[in-house]
C-alpha cells in the first residue's frame, strides 16, 4: 500500500483529504455520523469578526453536475467560535483544525487572525479572499495581485501559524495573484473557490436565488480547478491545496499529479455526508491500482 501521509506547511496529515470550508460546519454534525479523526484535517466554516446572518433566501439551487450557492458567510462570529465551537470540537477531534477566515476589510482579517492565532487547536489560517457572495470584501481582495498581497502581508504580521490564501477563479490571471501572495509571505495556496454563476426560473423570468448570482461548485468545476492547481504549482514553491469538484479517490490522484500537496472536498459533502470517509477508505486501493507509491 502506498504512503497516505502528507506534509502541509510543516504539519503532517495522516492523509490528504480535507473537507472544504462551508461544507462541514464546525465539525460537530459530521462527528455524529462517523469518527472525523480519520480526516487529514478539515477547514471549518468561514468565520468573520462579527456574526453574519448571511444572504436572504432562497440561496441554494441545483445546476447540471453541481450546485449554485449564495449563503453569504453565515456564521456566529469569531468570539462565539472561540468560546463555544472550538471547545466542543476538542471533545470529538484530536487533530489540528484549519480556520477559514473572511472579512470586509484588511482590519477585519487581522482582527480574526490575531484571535485565532492564540488557539492551540488551530493549525493553519486559511484566508478567504475569494468568496463571490458578499458585497463587501470577499472576492474583491482576491481579484488583484496588489490587494491579495496586502491581505497576506497584514495577516502574516500577526500570526505564527501557517497562512494559506484561498484564491478566486473569477480572474484572468490566477497565477500572478498566487505569486503575489507567495512574495508577501504566504505559506500555502488553496485553489479554487467557486465560479460566479446564476440561474433563471422560466416560470417567473427572475433569478432562482435572491442574491441573483452565486458560486458554482461540484463536479462541473473540477477541470477548471485542476488547471488552476497545475498552473499555480508550477509557478510557486509553496504548497498548493487543490479544491473544486473533487468527489472520488481518482479525482484526488488527478489533483496530486497536477501538483497538489493536499485536496479539499466541498460540494460532495452536501450530496453525501460520508463522501470524505468513502474517499479515504477507497484511496489505498486506487493508489495501488495506479501504482501511486506516496
Amino acid at each position: 500500500m502506498g504512503k497516505m501521509s502528507v506534509d502541509l506547511c510543516g504539519i503532517t496529515l495522516d492523509n490528504s483529504i480535507i473537507p472544504a470550508s462551508g461544507t462541514f460546519g464546525y465539525g460537530l454534525e459530521f462527528a455524529e455520523l462517523y469518527d472525523i479523526n480519520i480526516l487529514g484535517t478539515f477547514s471549518f466554516k468561514g468565520t468573520t469578526k462579527e456574526p453574519r446572518f448571511g444572504n436572504p433566501t432562497p440561496r441554494i439551487a441545483e445546476c447540471a453536475s453541481g450546485m449554485l450557492n449564495a449563503v453569504g458567510l453565515q456564521n456566529p462570529g469569531v468570539e462565539h467560535v472561540i468560546k463555544y465551537e472550538l471547545p466542543a470540537l476538542k471533545k470529538v477531534f484530536n487533530k489540528k483544525v484549519m480556520a477559514n477566515i473572511s472579512g470586509s476589510s484588511i482590519e477585519d482579517y487581522v482582527y480574526v487572525s490575531e484571535l485565532l492565532d492564540k488557539e492551540e487547536q488551530v493549525g493553519w489560517l486559511e484566508i478567504n479572499i475569494s468568496c463571490p457572495n458578499v458585497k463587501a470584501g470577499g472576492m474583491g481582495f482576491g481579484t488583484s495581485a496588489e490587494s491579495a498581497a496586502a491581505v497576506t502581508k497584514a495577516v502574516k504580521a500577526v500570526t505564527k501559524k501557517p497562512v494559506i490564501m484561498k484564491l478566486s477563479p473569477n480572474v484572468t490571471d490566477i497565477v500572478s495573484i498566487a505569486k503575489a501572495c507567495e512574495d508577501a509571505g504566504a505559506d500555502g495556496i488553496c485553489a479554487i473557490n467557486t465560479l460566479l454563476g446564476m440561474r433563471i426560473d422560466l416560470k417567473t423570468g427572475k433569478p432562482v436565488i435572491a442574491n441573483v448570482t452565486g458560486g458554482v461548485s461540484g463536479p462541473c468545476v473540477f477541470p477548471v480547478a485542476l488547471r488552476a492547481v497545475y498552473q499555480i504549482s508550477h509557478a510557486v514553491k509553496i504548497p498548493v491545496i487543490g479544491c473544486g469538484g473533487v468527489s472520488t479517490a481518482e479525482d484526488v490522484l488527478e489533483m496530486m499529479y497536477a501538483g497538489a500537496a493536499a485536496v479539499q472536498v466541498g460540494a460532495a459533502n452536501l450530496v453525501d455526508p460520508f463522501a470524505c470517509k468513502k474517499i479515504i477508505e477507497e484511496l489505498p486501493e486506487v493508489m495501488d491500482r495506479y501504482k501511486f507509491r506516496r
